[in-house]
């Protein structure tokens, strides 16, 4: 940082301590010091829109998730019977499936619970969209929509960018001749 003439800044600059909870306890009054600015460890950081907790759990972010989705959704469901259904897609896409995908491969080993309450809120999109009712069976309506459940949008993630970069050394290489 000196040799850019950076500064660090103490109260924007935060530690995060990753691992077990027995191995976090034992550093729980741990104070880092950078430059000579001490830092003290916190909770959970935010990073490109990512909140990322100690034990990598990610529960943190999903409930931020769920939070700013069913948001938008309650705001887009009192307007929707003034749109059709085009323009009420463009809306769901750019407030609700877009946060739901924006890096949702880090949520591949995630539990079950938090894969369960995105599920909640692109199932709550879909029942937006189509005007169906709370108990209608949500299967059928996002097959129409044709959207994946989260788990596998999750899936498929992984999937293409394991082949993209598997096809991408095997373009690398030129055979021997």
């Amino acid at each position: 940082m000196l040799n850019n003439v950076l500064l660090l800044n103490s109260d924007k600059t935060e530690v995060l301590l990753l691992g077990t909870h027995a191995a976090r306890s034992k550093l729980s009054d741990y104070i880092a010091s950078l430059d000579g600015v001490s830092v003290s460890a916190c909770t959970a950081v935010k990073d490109l829109g990512v909140i990322i907790d100690p034990s990598l759990s990610f529960e943190s972010h999903v409930n931020n998730i769920t939070r700013i989705a069913f948001f938008h959704l309650r705001n887009i469901a009192k307007i929707r019977n003034m749109m059709s259904l085009q323009d009420a897609e463009k809306l769901v896409h750019a407030f609700v499936t877009s946060r739901l995908d924006y890096c949702n491969a880090l949520l591949s080993g995630c539990a079950s619970k938090c894969i369960n309450k995105l599920q909640l809120v692109q199932n709550a999109a879909a029942r937006v969209l189509t005007r169906s009712r709370k108990y209608d069976h949500i299967t059928p309506f996002l097959i129409s929509l044709h959207w994946l459940p989260i788990k596998s949008c999750i899936d498929y993630k992984i999937l293409l960018l394991k082949y993209k970069a598997l096809s991408e050394l095997l373009y690398q290489y030129d055979p021997p001749c």
